[in-house]
């Protein structure tokens, strides 16, 4: 994906992320859709990577932990809290990214 395109996606993906809370999430999660993403990546640049199908970026992530899916222990506490996290939807996925403990805003 050339500079430009991924800018143009990076923008228009910024457009359509979101906060969600986690009990709105549950027919996604149930459907195994939601993806979170670590504290230590940038929301969108995940999101970016995924529409390009960069499987070499995601294979790393994954291997490091940093993209993955939602554990259940990790699930019951967004539960609990209905937790407010950070949103975007690639169909059919939808990352998810808490930054309640991130200086990140």
């Amino acid at each position: 994906m050339s500079s430009r395109n991924n800018d143009e996606t990076k923008a228009r993906l910024n457009l359509e992320t979101s906060r969600i809370r986690w009990h709105e999430l549950q027919t996604y999660y149930a459907r195994g859709q939601v993806v979170r993403v670590g504290a230590g990546l940038d929301l969108l640049d995940v999101a970016c990577e995924l529409v390009a199908d960069n499987r070499t970026l995601f294979e790393q992530w994954l291997a490091a932990g940093d993209v993955g899916d939602v554990s259940p222990d990790l699930a019951r506490v967004w539960y609990d809290r209905n937790a407010e996290l950070w949103a975007v939807v690639i169909a059919p996925w939808v990352l998810v990214q808490d930054r309640s403990d991130a200086s990140v805003h």
